[in-house]
């Protein structure tokens, strides 16, 4: 079972450090292709490129100088207050941009007229060329976005009806231009400060010939999850800017080179013991080819030592890499070598490979000492998963492969992305369709968080296609939970075998119990009285039922899953609510994720993209008092569902109660009519 893994309480600065870099790294990150892309312009079409074209070649500095940088702005601008703050955050560091531009403008031309003073002819004159704002992007546009956030917070109870256009038009458009003055009088002095230093500083350590020594930053920070700050927030600016006027950048490098992680673990796939010589092969395999680098973090926490391995083999790494006078046209994401050498400048390969062989071998020998040296346990690397886990603030999806557990079963809360503590106030129930399976598993745990007493707290389903990041809790099958922690960074992620009774719903209460202790009643209430309308019709009199005596069947001549499917596909056909494609989308709905949900009941439904497919919303009953094997699990009872809105949900939380209880089930094994289905299936009485 998994763990909940709880931030703890009060101001941490590597947390904080953590949150930082994060931010800057999802600003980068999505926008790595277009980095790429002008890395690949680069390397062909400039005059030192592979195949020189001066008309490509001038899309090279528009690229970097604007594109690029408002791209990450449109990024960091979307990620703080969606389209509307991408706006504003564009506009803001288009003001930054100028700003910088005008500033080199001027300088350049009091340096020129130095120049020429001095006797020099002025076409020999230099300038000084640009400041490409990638720090400014990320400073101005996620501060542009929040600042229109707050504002709009403070009219938007204030608006006449039919004015909320014109005023969110006007207001945009009116703050993002004060921040555009702001930035290019503001912001962009500072910047092109800040970036003026730290160039000065990197070529400072390259002159002293004391690059090699950043490793000794470097390594420790990527362990601890600081590597983004790093990487993202200085190297990789630095890197594009040098790139820009070189060619090529080491600086992008520094923190990319696979080799210190591949020697350490191939130190304990030799000397190591355990678990962790078991798992290392393979995750130095990732590591390598995948630049996947988190994977080797749990190695080096599990004997802290081998971080001097980690700084060994970088400093050979950054050392080689000077030497030869190597470098990247582009960051290289993830820390691949494929991805390396596809971004490697044309000089640069034999001295990138001889790099990161240097550096694995240092730190190869380095570990393999510590370890022959140092006293072993049996190596105990789940463990070290775990505290690394708890470093980095969120599950890893990949180290924790090297555990063998399954992220997805048995989970109990697990803390996901960001570590949730606060109250528990909105959980919700996932699955492919949001229309089925979800809503029945909302309704038992629905059932289960109101007979604890937690009446403020909403629990409901959605399609999974549907989620954003606002829900404390997801509640998913464990097939799809990997693709909701992608909606829900933020979120614990609660995986689950069976939707009618699973030992993770008393978790969830379990955790909301522990989270909202100061809020909960003193005394747990008893069940909610069930909410729902009678399920046999809809509220108009002469609206097709939901689930009507014709649509049911007593003895079921299937005797598989897909024959199941069929036959209660068949009966939505035949009921005018689906027509034959639906049919095709529930097959398809159950080679995604199965829809049995435990005490012998499976409900399967089409996937969200064949709601086209529905004419109106209707359920099938098929009752198979042998059983059929679906999917290795014994079944019972099949009921076909097809939602066009919400109408059914009322019948299908009468299902899911039904089914939660074993007397009403051996009632259902025990009718004789299609009547009796209908009055157990509408029983209120809880």
């Amino acid at each position: 079972m998994t763990t909940t893994t709880e931030t703890k309480s009060g101001f941490s600065p590597r947390v904080a450090l953590q949150k930082v870099g994060t931010s800057l790294s999802n600003m980068v990150m999505p926008n790595i292709p277009a980095l790429i892309a002008w890395g690949i312009l680069t390397a062909f079409f400039i005059p030192d490129g592979w195949t020189p074209n001066e008309p490509l070649a001038s899309v090279v500095g528009p690229m970097i100088h604007y594109l690029l940088p408002l791209l990450i702005a449109n990024t960091g601008g979307r990620m703080v207050y969606e389209a509307r703050g991408a706006v504003v955050g564009v506009i803001a560091t288009m003001g930054v941009i100028g700003g910088s531009d005008w500033l080199i403008a001027q300088e350049n031309a009091k340096l020129l007229e130095e120049w020429v003073a001095a006797g020099n002819e002025a076409a020999d004159y230099a300038d000084l060329g640009q400041v490409h704002m990638f720090i400014g992007a990320m400073i101005m546009a996620p501060l542009a976005a929040w600042l229109m956030k707050k504002l709009d917070r403070l009219w938007q109870d204030h608006i006449p009806a039919g004015f909320e256009m014109l005023v969110n038009m006007f207001s945009a458009g009116i703050f993002g231009f004060i921040m555009l003055v702001a930035g290019f009088f503001g912001l962009a002095p500072l910047v092109n400060g800040l970036m003026t230093l730290l160039s000065d500083g990197v070529a400072a350590l390259v002159n002293a010939g004391l690059l090699p020594l950043v490793s000794i930053l470097i390594e420790p920070a990527k362990v601890f999850f600081l590597n983004n700050a790093i990487n993202h927030g200085v190297l990789t600016p630095l890197g594009i800017s040098e790139a820009a006027i070189d060619g090529k950048s080491v600086l992008f490098l520094l923190e990319a080179n696979p080799g210190p992680g591949l020697g350490i673990l191939l130190a304990f796939s030799i000397f190591g013991r355990g678990a962790a010589k078991a798992s290392a092969p393979g995750a130095a395999i990732i590591h390598f080819f995948g630049g996947i680098h988190e994977i080797y973090f749990p190695y080096v926490l599990m004997k802290p030592i081998l971080i001097l391995a980690a700084i060994g083999g970088g400093m050979t790494g950054v050392a080689i890499n000077v030497l030869f006078k190597t470098g990247l046209i582009a960051p290289a994401s993830p820390g691949s070598i494929i991805a390396i050498f596809g971004v490697a400048a044309r000089d640069s390969y034999l001295g990138i490979a001889l790099a990161v062989g240097g550096a694995a071998l240092v730190s190869f020998l380095l570990a393999a000492l510590f370890l022959k040296i140092g006293k072993q346990d049996d190596g105990d690397i789940a463990a070290a998963t775990a505290k690394m886990e708890q470093m980095k603030g969120k599950k890893s999806s990949v180290a924790g492969a090297l555990t063998g557990a399954d992220a997805g079963a048995g989970a109990a809360a697990a803390a996901d992305a960001s570590g949730h503590t606060g109250p528990i106030s909105k959980i919700v129930f996932a699955c492919d369709a949001g229309m089925g399976s979800s809503a029945m598993g909302a309704t038992v745990l629905r059932k289960k968080v109101r007979a604890a007493g937690f009446h403020d707290v909403e629990v409901t389903n959605k399609a999974i296609s549907s989620l954003n990041d606002e829900w404390d809790i997801v509640v998913t099958q464990k097939e799809l939970t990997d693709r909701a922690r992608q909606r829900t960074g933020s979120a614990v992620h609660v995986s689950v075998d069976q939707f009618m009774n699973s030992p993770r719903y008393d978790e969830v209460v379990d955790l909301v119990r522990s989270r909202n202790s100061g809020e909960a009643p003193a005394e747990a209430a008893a069940a909610a009285p069930a909410a729902a309308a009678a399920p046999s019709a809809d509220a108009s009199s002469d609206a097709a039922p939901i689930l009507s005596p014709a649509s049911i069947v007593l003895d079921g001549t299937a005797r598989d899953a897909a024959a199941g499917i069929d036959e209660a596909g068949a009966l939505l056909v035949a009921a005018g609510a689906v027509d034959e494609g639906y049919v095709r989308a529930m097959h398809d709905r159950e080679a995604t994720v199965s829809t049995f949900m435990g005490n012998g009941l499976a409900i399967p439904h089409g996937t969200n993209e064949a709601k086209s497919s529905i004419t109106r919303s209707a359920m099938s009953f098929v009752r198979y008092p042998g059983g059929i094997d679906w999917n290795g699990n014994p079944t019972t009872f099949v009921i076909g569902i097809a939602g066009v809105g919400d109408e059914h949900l009322s019948l299908l939380q009468k299902v899911a109660m039904t089914f939660s209880d074993p007397a009403k089930v051996s009632q259902l094994e025990k009718a004789t009519t299609a009547e009796e289905i209908l009055a157990i299936l509408g029983d209120e009485e809880e």
